[in-house]
C-alpha cells in the first residue's frame, strides 16, 4: 500500500555518511519533532535525478528553510558511498541531506518501490517528494513515471 497524506513514516533504518564512517539513522529519529522535505528518486547519477531533482533541492534549500523547514533529505536506493559522493559531486554540501536506503527498506515500506529490474537498475524508488511534520506525512507528490513534473522543490515550496 502507498503511503499517502495523514500516514506516519513507517519504521527503517537509513544511511549517511559522516566524517567517522557510515552512521545509521532510524526514521523515528530523523522525523521527530522535525519538519523535513524529503525527496526520493531512482537513482544517483541518473540523467534527471542529477540534472533536475537534486539540484532543484539543493538551489531552494534557502527558501524552504526560510518557510519552516528544518530538514532537507533525498533518498536513494544506492549505498551510503555513493550517495555521498553523488552529493559531492552535486555540491550539495549541508543543504540537502543524502540518505541511503540499500536494501530498499523504507522505499518498500512507503510502497514506492519500482521494479526496474528489465533494465537492469533492479528494485529503485518512484520518484516524489512530500512535508513530514513530527513523523506525518502532510503533503506528497508522487510522479506518474520516472520524469519530473510535480516533485520538484518549487511544488513543495507552494505547499508551506
Amino acid at each position: 500500500m502507498t503511503i499517502k497524506v495523514g500516514d506516519r513514516i513507517p519504521s527503517a533504518t537509513l544511511r549517511h555518511m559522516t566524517a567517522d564512517g557510515i552512521d545509521e539513522l532510524s526514521t523515528e529519529a530523523f522525523f521527530k519533532g522535525k519538519r523535513v522535505a524529503l525527496f526520493g528518486l531512482p537513482g544517483a547519477y541518473t540523467p534527471t535525478c542529477s540534472a533536475q531533482h537534486l539540484p532543484g533541492f539543493v538551489a531552494n534549500a534557502d527558501q524552504l528553510k526560510a518557510k519552516g523547514v528544518d530538514a532537507i533529505a533525498c533518498v536513494s536506493v544506492n549505498d551510503a558511498f555513493v550517495m555521498d559522493a553523488w552529493g559531492k559531486n552535486q555540491n550539495v554540501g549541508d543543504k540537502v541531506m543524502m540518505l541511503a536506503d540499500g536494501s530498499a527498506e523504507l522505499t518498500r515500506a512507503l510502497g514506492l518501490d519500482l521494479d526496474l529490474g528489465a533494465r537492469g537498475l533492479g528494485v529503485r524508488s518512484k520518484r516524489y517528494s512530500m512535508l513530514v511534520d513530527d513523523g506525518v506525512v502532510t503533503a506528497l507528490h508522487l510522479e506518474d513515471g520516472t520524469g519530473l513534473s510535480v516533485s520538484d522543490a518549487e511544488t513543495l515550496l507552494r505547499d508551506l
